[in-house]
């Protein structure tokens, strides 16, 4: 009897034994923590955008672009594939550049690629089928200082200059000179226009700053 129940408990154990060993404990899988591992596991992760540090900034407008032309300024005029009519003009006291062929070409008030379009619908009246045209500004025109300064006068304009800049280049305040503002003149199409400034306003070519005497 106690043989029977022997081999009857070994045929139960037989049997659990198989289901025990199907029966497996959870396994963690390792998730792919790069573009490499994605592209194995055949899966996809948005990218996490870029931070703002890194994003591409704007380009800062070229001076030039806006800028309006006037007597004194120096042009660099080129004409592809026309050697005698590239050259370095002037804009004179009317107004106008001179140039070969076409005479004289309006532009005070103009941008710089207003000016080149006018030049190339000139040339292609009548004298280049297909022209192309460029035109940058090769120097700017003077500005003038004048009051309390070392030495007042006209100066050479040079891109991004402030009133302080202005004054530097004059040699500085002379000892009586007003040191917290100036008076400055600037030319627009409509006439000049005059205001009390900081030293830290932007000075266009043609400007006229006055440097004033202090009363104490």
């Amino acid at each position: 009897m106690r043989g029977v129940r022997a081999v009857i408990a070994c045929l139960f154990a037989a049997l659990a034994l198989p289901g025990c060993m199907r029966t497996t404990a959870p396994v963690a899988a390792a998730q792919p923590h790069s573009d490499l591992d994605a592209m194995a596991y055949g899966q996809s992760y948005a990218m996490a955008p870029a931070p703002a540090a890194y994003a591409a900034a704007p380009m800062p407008a070229a001076h030039d672009t806006a800028y309006k032309l006037d007597a004194g300024d120096k042009l660099r005029v080129v004409v592809y594939g026309q050697e005698g009519l590239t050259n370095t003009y002037a804009i004179d006291a009317g107004g106008s550049i001179t140039m070969p062929l076409i005479g004289a070409v309006p532009a005070r008030g103009r941008t710089t690629a207003g000016l080149a379009a006018a030049i190339t619908a000139k040339l292609r009246n009548g004298y280049i089928r297909e022209p192309s045209v460029a035109v940058e500004i090769e120097s700017y025109r003077p500005f003038f200082i004048l009051g309390e300064v070392a030495a007042p006068g006209q100066y050479p304009y040079v891109p991004n200059m402030s009133v302080e800049s202005a004054v530097a280049i004059a040699g500085g305040f002379s000892p009586r000179a007003r040191r917290d503002s100036v008076t400055l003149t600037h030319s627009e199409g409509s006439g000049p226009m005059r205001a009390v400034v900081p030293l830290g306003t932007p000075v266009s070519p043609g400007d006229t700053v006055l440097v004033g005497e202090r009363w104490f």
